[in-house]
């Protein structure tokens, strides 16, 4: 049985972590059920359902990475957590080499997870394209350029991502034409460089609103592409 440091009670649908949120905490179930699920799309999936003796939160503490999945209790919930200073000399007592291979998939996974919920939203054809941009944060307009470009979004290269959820101008500066396009979008996921992180900084967009004309402007500059025009 784990040793456990101190215990916490959730009621029914009570939030014990959200995904996206830091924490590295590990909790074992004693009592109740916990649902863990994503949200893709501004849909959620639930991945699993955990019963009691099962564990939680342990990708955020051998990965020191942001949680990836929300856990919801079911029920009247009683969890424990595991002492800290167990897992981290149970931990260290691994040779570097055993430890640098666990964090290593722990984060393949996070980064499969992620590509599947990117697979699962995504309608378009995503191109690899590097085109100028600028995008207006609380402040003022920052340069960056693209990833990869669809139709119906984008991933924008930058160090300073938006927070998932937010709304802002972006201006994307389309080969051949004198002046850029402007379109409303949200981020759809923002993902910064931390250490041990191999994935460039930035965050992956939708376009929510544009002019008639920008529009008309994207489509021929995706025909283009099709046709063999397209200039990066």
């Amino acid at each position: 049985m784990y040793p456990i440091a101190s215990g916490e009670q959730y009621t029914d649908g009570q939030i014990i972590f959200r995904e996206g949120s830091w924490g590295d905490w590990v909790y074992v179930i004693q009592r109740g059920s916990v649902e863990i699920s994503k949200t893709i799309g501004g849909k959620k999936y639930v991945l699993s359902v955990l019963e009691p003796g099962e564990v939680l939160g342990e990708l955020g503490y051998l990965g020191v990475i942001e949680r990836t999945a929300t856990a919801r209790a079911i029920g009247e919930t009683a969890l424990g957590i595991i002492d800290r200073s167990f897992l981290d000399r149970e931990f260290n007592n691994l040779s570097g080499y055993l430890r640098a291979i666990l964090v290593t998939a722990v984060k393949r996974f996070r980064d499969q997870i992620d590509r599947s919920c990117e697979f699962t939203t995504r309608k378009d054809e995503r191109l690899e394209r590097r085109i100028s941009l600028a995008f207006k944060d609380r402040q003022a307009f920052v340069k960056a350029y693209t990833g990869n470009i669809s139709r119906g979004g984008l991933f924008i290269r930058t160090d300073c991502p938006l927070k998932q959820g937010e709304q802002f101008l972006l201006k994307l500066q389309l080969p051949d034409l004198s002046e850029p396009i402007k379109i409303n979008c949200e981020v759809a996921w923002a993902r910064t460089q931390s250490e041990g992180e191999t994935r460039p900084s930035g965050m992956g967009v939708k376009f929510c609103e544009m002019s008639k004309r920008d529009n008309q402007r994207l489509t021929q500059y995706f025909q283009a592409i099709q046709k063999g025009e397209g200039k990066d």
